[in-house]
């Protein structure tokens, strides 16, 4: 079996498997419950110093999910491979600390037959966008399948597509995973965030990367719940100046339900 190794593990968050499973359930724990059972949840992906307690809020939603998901489609921005279309792995299963998650080869196989769509192994080895998720799920799923895509340069129409071939029933959850805006001031940068929370709250599929580094799958998942009629609901906004202190260039998190 080929298996992605974490790349992150040790910098974005803990190596130690209790080290990790503790932090996550503490943070699981002071996030507010909420009676919401989404269909798809945007969450942040740096440190989880920085945006752990900002996932958690959208996370913490899962609780009574946990034996309902068996299937997880997670999307997220390539910070490191230059891209276009959108990027599967060529492996059986990622790796965290907490054990390996198992990837659901037959519907990437039939991902393979969408123009926009193609293995780019080199996308996927480094990103932390998509691995930082997967602690998160591993303690609130029991048993799921993950799809994870990396999402370039690419149409909202065309993420579109791939999203709604994927849609399914209750089984199936689509995670999407974006910060807001990157290295303003404190000041600057919630005056950003708080009009761009009211864009995709409005259900623009116009974001940019300034607005949103995941905008590409973010614009995707937009336009599906168009088509769909579903409601955006913000759970938690902040950014890094909040959460680890420095508020002189700061990176903003936000975590929403879409349902």
């Amino acid at each position: 079996m080929i298996i992605r190794q974490p790349a992150v593990a040790g910098t974005f968050y803990p190596d130690s498997p209790t080290t990790l499973a503790n932090l996550v359930k503490e943070m699981l724990s002071d996030a507010r419950p909420r009676d919401f059972s989404p269909k798809v949840l945007v969450v942040p992906h740096a440190g989880f110093q920085y945006s752990g307690p900002v996932a958690a809020s959208a996370y913490r939603l899962l609780h009574s999910m946990r034996q309902r998901v068996h299937r997880v489609i997670l999307l997220g921005p390539s910070h490191r491979v230059p891209l276009q279309g959108m990027a599967l792995p060529d492996c059986e299963a990622f790796a965290t600390p907490l054990g390996n998650i198992p990837l659901d080869i037959e519907a990437m196989e039939e991902l393979k037959s969408f123009s926009q769509v193609e293995t780019v192994d080199e996308a996927h080895a480094c990103e932390h966008s998509l691995e930082v998720q997967c602690p998160f799920l591993q303690e609130c799923l029991d048993d799921f399948k993950l799809i994870p895509i990396v999402v370039g340069d690419t149409s909202p129409i065309a993420v579109a597509e791939v999203i709604e071939h994927l849609w399914g029933e209750e089984e199936t959850l689509i995670i999407i995973s974006s910060d807001l805006s990157h290295y303003h001031t404190y000041e600057e940068a919630c005056y950003r965030d708080n009009q761009t929370v009211k864009a995709i709250e409005q259900l623009s599929c116009n974001l940019t990367g300034g607005q949103a580094c995941g905008c590409y799958p973010l614009n995707g998942v937009l336009k599906v719940a168009q088509h769909r009629g579903m409601d955006v609901i913000t759970l938690d906004v902040r950014n890094s100046g909040d959460t680890a202190g420095d508020k002189s260039r700061v990176v903003g998190y936000g975590a929403f339900v879409i349902q």
